[in-house]
């Protein structure tokens, strides 16, 4: 299987781009927005099999500030329009003009930001995983689910809210226990090897865009709330989220609620990676979906 790696000028740095397959085969490749900020592609290597499988181009990157991207130290630059102008520069250096697009968790904030904010061509579907439309509803899911933990997780997460200070053992125990039950378990030997490789998370950009945590908002993304203008969007939207995902059914209905041509796939075993935890279900799927709006 031909896999390209490379590295596109972006302002004065380096991102790093990932593509599998071949962007000339007459399929059209499905473009895909990793989560974070600052969470990598790694990930998302998962989707090597969908070109396996089918032919189909996949091209993923690392954003700026994380990975193997170059991670200034300006916090300056995290905010949406950075994000948006590295997408809007990659679509153009690898000639994307035709494109099915897949953002996952902040990633799929980007893609609505996106196809909200600049109508872009040449976007044939778009698919939202385990996303949300409002920071302000996440956030007050988030605190729903944080009162099913133990009261001990419960009072160090209120403690941390209350004096801002997220670095005490306690909190960053709970913390950890909130993270494991909707977004994800520690990465095992048992774990797929592209989970396994060395990551150079973006921290930085993660705690300045977002917060210090995924309950609370406080950073350049705070105000994000798109919820109404999802009407607007035309393109066919796929959402996909997992019963115990940090996208809660709750978040996933809402968008599915305001999008107009919109199907939604809720997976049974998953948290906030269907794609980790139901790969095969998850593919079959997407499969399916992107086969259908080619």
């Amino acid at each position: 299987m031909q896999i390209t790696e490379g590295f596109m000028p972006f302002q004065n740095y380096q991102t790093y781009y990932r593509v599998v397959g071949d962007l000339n085969n007459g399929q059209t490749p499905l473009l895909l927005l990793h989560g974070g900020p600052g969470s990598t592609h790694n990930y998302f290597e998962a989707f090597d099999q969908l070109t396996a499988q089918t032919g189909r181009p996949v091209v993923m990157y690392d954003q700026l500030g994380c990975g193997k991207s170059d991670m200034p130290d300006n916090p300056s630059l995290w905010t949406a329009a950075t994000w948006m102008a590295e997408l809007q520069a990659l679509r153009q250096y690898l000639g994307l003009q035709q494109i099915h697009l897949l953002g996952q968790s902040w990633g799929g904030m980007l893609a609505i930001i996106y196809l909200c904010d600049h109508r872009p061509q040449g976007i044939q579907s778009l698919t939202l995983a385990s996303t949300l439309s409002s920071a302000k509803l996440w956030a007050q899911e988030q605190h729903r689910m944080i009162g099913f933990m133990a009261p001990d997780d419960q009072a160090a997460i209120a403690h941390a809210e209350t004096t801002g200070d997220f670095t005490q053992p306690d909190y960053v125990t709970a913390n950890r226990h909130f993270m494991e039950r909707h977004a994800a378990g520690p990465v095992t030997a048992a774990s797929p090897e592209f989970l396994r490789w060395p990551k150079r998370s973006g921290t930085t950009a993660y705690t300045t865009a977002w917060g210090p945590n995924e309950y609370c908002p406080t950073g350049t993304l705070s105000d994000y709330e798109y919820t109404e203008q999802l009407t607007k969007l035309t393109v066919p939207t796929l959402v996909t989220s997992g019963v115990n995902d940090l996208c809660t059914p709750l978040v996933a209905k809402t968008m599915v609620d305001h999008l107009p041509q919109v199907e939604w796939t809720l997976f049974a075993h998953s948290r906030h990676m269907a794609f980790i935890e139901e790969p095969a279900a998850y593919l079959a799927r997407l499969t399916t979906w992107l086969a259908k709006h080619d």
